[in-house]
């Protein structure tokens, strides 16, 4: 089993999606495909996600049960916990931290 779930995609993405998925709520996909085909579809969403984000989940053999993998800007981040891999909310900025953020080049 597999769960895409995207914000903020372009109508081509969405459109390629509800090829391979199942779309059972907007900008929520689910389906079963191999490793091979869940990474092929993984790589176009990367590849075409433009401004937008995305979270892909599986069901593997872990204590948990499921991975996970995320593309794009999102306040909710992957971290990995001694072997677990959790989810870090980062603070939400303001307009004035952003367009400072904005006016400093970065290295």
């Amino acid at each position: 089993m597999l769960v895409i779930a995207v914000n903020g995609a372009p109508p081509r993405l969405r459109g390629r999606l509800a090829v391979w998925l199942l779309e059972i709520r907007a900008g929520v996909y689910v389906g079963n495909y191999s490793r091979r085909t869940r990474e092929m579809i993984w790589s176009q969403v990367r590849e075409e996600i433009e401004d937008g984000d995305a979270i892909i989940a599986w069901a593997v053999s872990n204590d948990a049960g499921y991975d996970f993998d995320t593309c794009g800007v999102n306040r909710r981040v992957p971290v990995d916990m001694d072997g677990m891999k959790l989810v870090q909310f980062l603070p939400q900025s303001t307009d004035a931290e952003k367009a400072i953020q904005d006016a400093v080049p970065h290295a």
